[in-house]
């Protein structure tokens, strides 16, 4: 199974990168879950058609006690995938980091994985904090592989650097190590030298590179992710590319 975490810094299109990712492999024929970890539970939107899954804390608030059924928290979206949103604490009370920790128990409580037998798991994670939740899905064995998206502005790389710190921080432990970096590229002066550069500082691969495209904006306005609205154009390919990337390497290890 693809157990895959994507990090990056808050805005930087991970969001987009994931969902489009899920949106290749379901295309592929895959089984997906994807797992938005960050406190504003729009990761999944577009696999959704603007149609929003109720995030776990929201949920846990507004009932007061925990769901008892995957489907009270869970969606179906493009491609059979099913989505999940963490969300997070009331706004100025409480740990974001505690409500993807708080899910995750909760997840497997409700047995899952188990219950949807998925061929990838994808867990969309907000990096400019790598704090005890957020890390969560790198420490405790539910990611095995680690993607970080970035541009070639200076804050994204330095969020980049950061969540390819963290995770060296666990090597030895056997949790998640990183894979590579998705470059989302947002046109700035010496982009690609920048980014070819921390990879290689890294010793990283740029596992993907995604052109910035009119085409993203054109169907997330729609409600949808690149892939499900033109599989044809070259953003879409990008992220098809690196589905079968990540699905050979899965078959390869058996």
């Amino acid at each position: 199974m693809i157990k895959l975490a994507v990090y990056g810094k808050g805005g930087i299109g991970k969001s987009t990168c994931t969902s489009n990712l899920s949106a290749a492999l379901a295309s592929l024929g895959k089984k997906v879950i994807q797992i938005g970890c960050d406190p504003k539970a729009d990761s999944t939107i577009n696999l959704l058609h603007g149609d929003p899954v109720i995030p776990v804390m929201d949920y846990m608030r507004i009932h007061d006690e925990e769901p008892d059924k995957i489907s009270q928290i869970t969606k179906t979206g493009y491609g059979g995938v099913v989505c999940i949103e963490t969300g997070g604490p009331t706004p100025g009370l409480g740990c974001a980091g505690r409500g993807i920790i708080t899910t995750f128990s909760l997840l497997e409580q409700l047995e899952l994985f188990e219950t949807v037998k998925p061929d990838a798991v994808l867990y969309d994670v907000l990096g400019d904090v790598v704090c005890g939740g957020f890390a969560a899905p790198i420490r405790e064995g539910y990611a095995e592989k680690v993607l970080i998206v970035t541009s070639g502005e200076k804050m994204a790389l330095y969020a980049a650097n950061n969540i390819n710190t963290a995770v060296k921080n666990f090597e030895d432990r056997s949790y998640a190590k990183v894979r590579g970096i998705i470059m989302n590229r947002r046109n700035v002066e010496n982009e690609e030298e920048k980014v070819r550069a921390f990879a290689e500082r890294s010793g990283l691969d740029i596992t993907a590179d995604i052109p910035r495209s009119d085409d993203i904006i054109k169907y997330e306005d729609m409600g949808m992710t690149c892939v499900e609205g033109d599989p044809e154009c070259e953003t879409s390919k990008r992220f098809l590319d690196l589905a079968r990337l990540l699905i050979s390497e899965d078959e390869a290890n058996g």
